[in-house]
C-alpha cells in the first residue's frame, strides 16, 4: 500500500486530518516519484535481457539445478524458473512504485515459500536465484537509482529464505 493510502487510512481510522508529518511523509513519497518510475520503467523495459543475465548467473553458481535431476533440468522445467524470474522482478517494481512492500506480500509472496517446498524447489536455490535477479537488474541503473530499488529485492529474498 502507498503512502498516500496508508497516511489516509490511518487518519479515516482515526476520525481525523492527516497531521503534518504525516503529509510530510507524502509530499516526500511524490518527490521521488520520477524516479520510482524511472526505476519501474527500466526494469520493464529490459525483463528479458535481466532475466536472461540472472538465469545466466544462476546456472554458473549452480549448474545442479539444471543438470539430471536438478529442479531446472528440461525445457519445461526451465521454463517455469524464467517465467518465476520475470514473476519476482514484476513484484519488485510493484515496490519501487508504491514505496512499500506491503503489495510484494500481498500479491506474490503470501504462500510462495509453502509453494515451492511442495513442489521440492530448495528455498537456498529460490534466495540465491532472486540475488542473480537483483545482481542483474541493478546492473542497468544508476548508483542512486540501484539503491532504491535494492530494498525490494531484498524483501523477497529475505521473505524466501524464511
Amino acid at each position: 500500500m502507498s503512502v498516500v493510502s496508508q497516511v489516509i487510512l490511518k487518519a479515516d481510522d482515526d476520525l481525523r486530518y492527516p497531521s503534518s508529518g504525516e503529509l510530510q511523509s507524502i509530499s516526500s513519497f511524490f518527490q521521488t516519484g520520477e524516479q520510482r518510475v524511472r526505476i519501474a520503467t527500466t526494469l520493464a523495459e529490459n525483463e528479458k535481457k535481466i532475466v536472461e543475465q540472472a538465469s545466466k548467473q544462476l546456472w554458473t553458481k549452480r549448474p545442479d539445478f539444471i543438470a539430471p535431476g536438478g529442479n531446472a533440468y528440461g525445457s519445461k522445467q526451465r521454463a517455469q524458473c524464467l517465467r518465476d524470474f520475470g514473476w519476482y522482478l514484476r513484484l519488485a517494481t510493484y515496490g519501487v512504485l508504491t514505496g512499500d512492500t506491503a503489495e510484494i506480500e500481498q500479491i506474490g509472496l503470501i504462500g510462495a515459500r509453502e509453494m515451492y517446498n511442495a513442489l521440492g524447489v530448495p528455498m537456498p536455490g529460490m534466495v540465491e536465484s532472486i540475488r542473480c535477479l537483483k545482481n542483474a537488474s541493478l546492473s542497468l541503473l544508476s548508483e542512486a537509482d540501484a539503491a532504491a530499488a535494492a530494498p525490494y529485492f531484498d524483501y523477497i529474498g529475505q521473505y524466501m529464505a524464511g
